[in-house]
């Protein structure tokens, strides 16, 4: 008997949504599958928060339906949520708190059984690679060591699903680079689902198993890196298909708000 195929981790069926006039995202067909890094790219305003927030039920959908780790947003809000992990773009971790103590406070938030809260806690600090600072103040700590933490936090409770709002926003190239590599062994170790948005694409190329750039609310081009990049020339970067899949064109996306919130992370983590 052949056995049932396993559900995407992440599926969509002509997603949309609407702000009064502005049709943010048009009908959007996706499919994730389980244990792949999917990188989600696009330029200011194609729709890729709106995509996320939708995803992680923080914002319902106009119409269409999207279901995650098997369960409908709509319908099934609080499972989607127990069953996902989730880091902002903007800081999350409370920098009057030890490393150790964020921890511990999302362990409760997440539902983690008590009897496995420290194990857990200690171990996570181990695979990010900060336990030397656990019992530091999270203030205390540097751009790429808090971006860890968060990861952390987020990963706590083995949720399925990962969603990744601009995971190395504002960080050097080796604290960046620390971050790849444990996103890379997570998925290696877990087989976790990872969801990331990013504008950099040495970034996208280095994680993504496959991706989509959003243009306008819609799919411009979707694939793996290296087929993308070979449907374009012998000599193509992602940001040679990027710029293809948009047409050269620069959106001027987003709010007074979201440029300085954006400000504010990249100082905040620099």
């Amino acid at each position: 008997m052949t056995p049932p195929a396993t559900p995407p981790a992440i599926e969509t069926r002509r997603l949309t949504r609407v702000f009064g006039e502005l049709v943010a995202l048009q009908p959007l067909d996706l499919v994730v599958e389980p244990g792949v890094i999917f990188g989600l790219l696009g330029p200011n305003g194609a729709g890729k928060s709106t995509t996320i927030k939708i995803l992680t039920t923080l914002l319902p959908p106009t119409s269409g339906t999207a279901r995650v780790a098997g369960f409908d947003v709509v319908e099934r809000p609080a499972l989607v949520r127990r069953h996902i992990g989730y880091v902002p773009q903007l800081l999350s971790a409370d920098g009057a708190l030890t490393g150790r103590e964020n921890l511990m406070l999302s362990a409760r938030l997440y539902r983690v059984p008590r009897a496995e809260r420290r194990s857990r806690v200690t171990a996570a600090l181990a695979f990010m690679e900060i336990e030397a600072a656990g019992d530091d103040l999270v203030r205390t700590y540097s751009g790429g060591m808090i971006r860890r933490l968060e990861l952390a936090q987020a990963m706590l409770h083995e949720p399925q699903v990962l969603f990744l709002d601009e995971p190395t926003i504002g960080l050097d190239p080796m604290a960046r680079r620390a971050v790849w590599e444990r996103l890379q062994q997570l998925k290696q170790r877990s087989g976790m689902t990872i969801l990331l948005t990013t504008h950099d694409m040495e970034e996208a190329e280095v994680l993504c198993d496959r991706l989509v750039i959003l243009h306008q609310g819609a799919v411009a081009v979707a694939g793996e890196p290296e087929q993308l990049m070979a449907g374009i020339g012998p000599e193509a970067t992602l940001e040679d298909v990027f710029i293809a899949a948009v047409g050269g064109s620069i959106e001027e996306g987003g709010t007074y708000r979201d440029a300085r919130q954006l400000r504010t992370t990249v100082r905040r983590r620099g």
